[in-house]
């Protein structure tokens, strides 16, 4: 018996065009969520593809900006003005007895060492390089000693290096410099200057073998609390390496302000270089057999003596040579 109650609610079988646009909008479907994944795919890799150019351009900006991981020229050494050298020579004897002692970190060592003597006097060996910024603030400091003993000549006024810590302090050089004393002899070598050539400092001037041999063995522990420049041989009796006191101090000031601080007591320069003068003038003393009196009497270098070989184990800081001086 044939059931007619449903046969008007069926459905006929679909055609075979039908089937076919049901297959295309399958496909339509299919290649849009293709297109959309591709879409999804492009936006990810092209993300991070600018991710990583932004990093880079960041990283080369910093590096133009900074000069990460080169060394950069200062300032070419010139003859020293008369203004500068008369200041460093000429230092009231008030305003280096006011300092006395002064804002000192460290102070000359003594050592037990064969005399170190130049034509029968009492030697100082000075090894150093232009770029050198605890270089630069010890110069001052050495020079205003060595003046009180004899003359300086043919001093160069330059910088440090901009790329080092602190950079670009102004400063004397001891390039091509000589130096007259009644008590002193001094042998004094800036080992490379602060001239980039290559990548590196350039080399400059060049130690004997035998005060190669020297600096080797004392610049080093148990002598001197580490090893660097600058290094300061007195007379084989004293060593220093490393500035004496924080050069910082010198920080973006000219060197006709470095020099006219020296003749007020009060200000950090003349605290720092002037207390260090102080210390190496005592030392000196030691040489010299306390010669001349009115300097090795005087009531500053008499507060310095008092703390010679208290370094308490540290320094101002000292730089290291670039591999090009064999240091």
């Amino acid at each position: 018996m044939i059931d007619h109650r449903n046969v008007s609610n069926r459905k006929p079988p679909p055609s075979s065009s039908a089937k076919q646009r049901a297959a295309a909008r399958s496909a339509a479907a299919r290649e849009r969520i293709r297109k959309a994944q591709r879409r999804r795919q492009l936006l990810l890799v092209g993300g991070a593809v600018l991710a990583i150019a932004v990093i880079v351009g960041v990283l080369v900006i910093v590096k133009v900006v900074t000069n990460a991981g080169g060394a950069k020229s200062g300032e070419k050494g010139t003859n020293a003005p008369a203004a500068i050298t008369s200041k460093i020579a000429n230092v009231p004897a008030a305003v280096l007895d006011q300092v006395g002692a002064g804002q000192t970190v460290a102070r000359p060592l003594p050592i037990s060492a064969p005399s170190l003597t130049q034509n029968g006097k009492p030697e100082i060996l000075y090894a150093g390089a232009e770029f050198c910024p605890y270089c630069a603030g010890e110069r001052w400091a050495l020079a205003v000693a060595l003046e009180r003993f004899g003359d300086l000549h043919n001093l160069s006024v330059t910088s440090s290096s901009p790329t080092d810590q602190p950079p670009s302090l102004q400063t004397l050089s001891f390039h091509g410099a000589s130096y007259t004393s009644d008590y002193l002899a001094l042998t004094a070598k800036e080992l490379q200057s602060n001239q980039v050539v290559n990548g590196t400092y350039a080399p400059l001037d060049k130690l004997t073998p035998a005060e190669q041999a020297l600096v080797q063995k004392y610049d080093a522990r148990p002598y001197v609390p580490s090893s660097g420049i600058p290094f300061v041989d007195l007379g084989g009796k004293w060593v220093l390496s490393g500035a004496t006191y924080d050069v910082r101090v010198l920080q973006g000031k000219t060197r006709e302000q470095i020099a006219a601080a020296l003749s007020d007591p009060s200000s950090p320069i003349a605290q720092g270089v002037l207390g260090a003068a102080n210390a190496l003038t005592a030392a000196m003393c030691t040489l010299t057999g306390q010669q001349p009196g009115a300097v090795c009497s005087s009531p500053g270098v008499r507060a310095a003596a008092a703390t010679l070989g208290s370094s308490a184990g540290g320094t101002g800081g000292a730089s290291t040579l670039s591999p090009s001086a064999g240091g």
